[in-house]
C-alpha cells in the first residue's frame, strides 16, 4: 500500500472532520443567537439556553390579549399568564405577533414556544401538544338587535344567518349544532360583527369572554346568549412535540396548580375589567 495515498486520505479525512465540526459550531452559535433550536433540542432545553420564552400575541383579542399601539406593549390574561411562566423558568419573555390561525403553524416552524387560549381539537392535536386545560369555556351567540333565540335547535333553521371566523372554533361549533343554518365563514370574527351589525347575518358565535367584550365594544349588537343546551370546551396552552417531556409535564403542572388556586381566575377577571366587564357580568355557565 502506498504510504503517501494513506498519509493524504488521513489528512483528508481529519480535514473534512474539522470542517464538519467548524460547521456544526457555526450552526450552534447561529441557533444560540436566534433562538432557533438545535438538532434534537426540546422545548425546555431552548428556552433555558436562550434565556426567553416566546409566545403568540394576538392583537384586538381582549381580553386574551391587547396591544397599546403607541407604546407596543402587550397585556390581556393570556400575557400575564406567559409573565408567571417566563418567571417561573428565569426567562425572559417576547411575544411575536400572530393570529388564532396562524399560531399553530408558528410553533410548528419553530417560532414560538407556546400558544395560549386554543381549544384541543382533534386535528390540532395531531401537529401540537397541549397542556392540561387552562380553564373551560362556554359558546355562545351575539345577536342583533332583532334576533330572538335560546336553543341550538331554534339556530338549526335554513332561515338562520350564522357568521363566524374561518377555520375558529367557534365556526366548528356552529356546523355541529346547526349545520342547517346559513352559515357565513368570514376572515376573522371583526367582520363576522359587522355581518351582524350590517344585517347581513343574524348573529355570530363566540366564545363567552370573546362574546362579552363585543358587545362593549359594540352597544349596536343586541345580545349575547348561551344557546341551550350549553356546550363547554377546554381552553389550553399549545406547544410542540417533544421527545423530552419535562415542558409539557412543566405546562401541566402549571396549568393544574393556577387553576386550582384560583390564580387563572383572577387574571381573568383583572383583564375583564380593563373592558369594563364586572365578574357579575359572567354567566353561570362559564367555568374557571
Amino acid at each position: 500500500m502506498d504510504r503517501r495515498f494513506v498519509t493524504k486520505s488521513m489528512m483528508a479525512a481529519v480535514g473534512g472532520g474539522l470542517l464538519l465540526a467548524s460547521q456544526s459550531a457555526s450552526a450552534q452559535d447561529k441557533g444560540a443567537a436566534t433562538g432557533s433550536p438545535a438538532s434534537g433540542e426540546g422545548t425546555l432545553a431552548r428556552i433555558m439556553r436562550t434565556k426567553t420564552l416566546r409566545v403568540a400575541g394576538l392583537v384586538g383579542e381582549e381580553p386574551y390579549f391587547s396591544k397599546d399601539l403607541a407604546s407596543g406593549q402587550w397585556s390581556g390574561f393570556c400575557i400575564e399568564m406567559a409573565r408567571d411562566i417566563a418567571k417561573e423558568l428565569d426567562a425572559k419573555l417576547e411575544v411575536v405577533e400572530s393570529t388564532w390561525g396562524n399560531s399553530v403553524l408558528d410553533l410548528q416552524a419553530n417560532k414560538i414556544d407556546i400558544s395560549f387560549g386554543l381549544n384541543p381539537t382533534p386535528k390540532r392535536a395531531l401537529v401540537v401538544d397541549f397542556s392540561a386545560p387552562l380553564f373551560f369555556n362556554s359558546f355562545s351567540i351575539v345577536t342583533s338587535k332583532k334576533f330572538k333565540a335560546k336553543t341550538w335547535r331554534e339556530l338549526n333553521d335554513p332561515k338562520v344567518r350564522i357568521a363566524v371566523d374561518l377555520g375558529s372554533s367557534h365556526e366548528l361549533i356552529a356546523r355541529r349544532y346547526a349545520p342547517k343554518a346559513a352559515i357565513t365563514a368570514l376572515k376573522n370574527r371583526d367582520e363576522a360583527i359587522l355581518a351582524v351589525q350590517s344585517g347581513r347575518a343574524d348573529c355570530f358565535v363566540a366564545t363567552i369572554f370573546l362574546g362579552l367584550t363585543a358587545l362593549k365594544k359594540n352597544p349596536q349588537l343586541g345580545m349575547m346568549v348561551i344557546p341551550q343546551p350549553p356546550v363547554q370546551s377546554a381552553v389550553c396552552a399549545a406547544f410542540q412535540f417533544d421527545n423530552d417531556r419535562r415542558f409539557r409535564d412543566f405546562m401541566t403542572a402549571w396549568a393544574n396548580f393556577n387553576r386550582g388556586n384560583g390564580q387563572t381566575k383572577e387574571w381573568i377577571l383583572t383583564a375583564l375589567a380593563k373592558q369594563d366587564i364586572k365578574a357579575d357580568d359572567i354567566p353561570p355557565e362559564m367555568t374557571f
